[in-house]
């Protein structure tokens, strides 16, 4: 599962868990704003099986406002740190689309950069991961999250989206950027028949020959339609999963490890059957 001269070994389906460094994700469960608090959880997905440990210290949550990048980097800098001391067979990745945030995460070990905008709301970033040659997570996002939930709309959403990867795709190459995996950003800028319209269609994008990346964990696109809360969400979270392991999911980014880990098990055992 490691890099491999810094590409991800994608042979197995990986889980990235998520790790919010924010006093206000949309998921209470997924807080963790000191960092006692991070690394005690960081162990926690790391003994349930996560390859990947994802860190955000800036909300992404519908209507969330920015916070500055040094506030950034100070919620980010010591968890980096002690995880990469700590666990060296797992994979960093830090949740940002911010260059500069980006460039001191690098020069601080981490692994993979993971940017909801894909160089869209900061035009340096391109150029940092030319620089340094890690993979880097491209996510399709309609707006910011300021206002990307408001009246969000498509000619198609899945043939809109396609077209965004080829042009950013090529974009990237261009600069000499090869280790990229897409994310076709569930919530996004999306309502919630765009998300299941996408959500029908994954297969579509393994087109591209590129590592698939799939976040629905805990979203609204499942407690909404299920009309429960976010802390009701996981029964949900796993059937999406499941359906996006049959349709070529590679990461799945998760609040809830352990059972992320259970269904790629058991989808794998049975597709070998």
């Amino acid at each position: 599962m490691k890099k491999k001269k810094n590409k991800l070994d994608l042979s197995t389906t990986m889980v990235m868990g998520i790790l919010n460094l924010t006093d206000n994700s949309f998921y209470d469960g997924s807080r963790y704003n000191t960092t006692e608090k991070a690394m005690h959880q960081a162990r926690k997905m790391i003994q349930e099986g996560a390859e990947i440990i994802d860190i955000g210290a800036q909300s992404s949550k519908p209507g969330s406002k920015e916070i500055s990048e040094g506030e950034e980097w100070n919620r980010l800098k010591d968890v980096i740190i002690k995880i990469k001391s700590e666990f060296k067979n797992i994979l960093v990745s830090v949740d940002t689309y911010r260059s500069d945030i980006a460039e001191k995460s690098i020069n601080n070990g981490v692994d993979i950069i993971n940017d909801i905008s894909a160089g869209d709301l900061d035009k340096n970033m391109i150029s940092v991961i030319a620089k340094h040659k890690v993979p880097y997570i491209i996510m399709h996002m309609q707006n910011t999250p300021k206002n990307m939930q408001e009246n969000p709309k498509y000619n198609n959403v899945v043939d809109d989206i396609t077209s965004y990867f080829k042009r950013k795709i090529d974009q990237l190459t261009k600069q000499g950027i090869e280790d990229i995996i897409i994310d076709p950003g569930f919530g996004f800028g999306k309502t919630i028949e765009h998300n299941y319209q996408i959500l029908n269609n994954l297969d579509k994008f393994k087109s591209f020959n590129l590592p698939l990346l799939i976040g629905v964990s805990r979203k609204s696109m499942i407690y909404n339609l299920l009309k429960v809360n976010p802390d009701s969400a996981l029964n949900g979270t796993t059937v999406a999963n499941t359906i996006s392991l049959t349709k070529g999911a590679n990461i799945l980014r998760v609040h809830d490890v352990k059972e992320a880990v259970e269904c790629i098990k058991i989808i794998n055992f049975a597709q070998n059957k």
